[in-house]
């Protein structure tokens, strides 16, 4: 069975987790490394700036 596509981009989940400083880790050790807080922090992170978008173009 394969796996499903994320729905963000690598670029997407590079840019926020450099804008949280764990870029490092992800650099070093791999999206593994990255704490369940950290990777929480990038989800919600995600959202707003889905939700942002969504409501430039209203």
């Amino acid at each position: 069975m394969s796996r499903n596509r994320g729905f963000m981009s690598d670029a997407l989940k590079y840019e926020i987790a450099r804008e949280l400083g764990v870029d490092d880790i992800v650099r070093t050790e791999g999206w593994g490394g990255v704490s369940s807080r950290d990777c929480g922090n990038i989800v919600r992170t995600a959202i707003e700036i889905a939700e942002r978008s969504l409501a430039e173009n209203k």
